[in-house]
């Protein structure tokens, strides 16, 4: 959906945008770097004999799908991103 408003019948709604959104290159590499880096938060607890850090589940396979899902949305906008890029600059050379 684009950012008009859809009439149906006599509601209009508005699209909503998800949160990642926007981001772009940067914000897709930033994306994967901090889930990797929730991902190994997550790991350094019970590796380190410590109960239970700060804003980590208390189960560690909550944690690593958490990440994980935060690793994938960046993926899919970088990979996202360069296809479009790919694209434009194919669409250039044929002109």
């Amino acid at each position: 959906m684009t950012d008009k408003d859809v009439e149906s019948g006599n509601r209009q709604y508005h699209a909503q945008e998800p949160w990642w959104a926007g981001l772009g290159t940067r914000g897709a590499v930033v994306l994967i770097v901090l889930g990797g880096l929730a991902a190994a938060w997550a790991g350094a607890a019970p590796s380190l004999g410590l109960g239970s850090l700060p804003f980590t589940p208390d189960n560690p396979a909550t944690a690593f799908y958490q990440s994980g899902t935060i690793i994938a949305i960046g993926a899919v906008i970088l990979v996202t991103g360069f296809l479009n890029r790919r694209r434009e600059g194919s669409e250039r050379d044929r002109d």
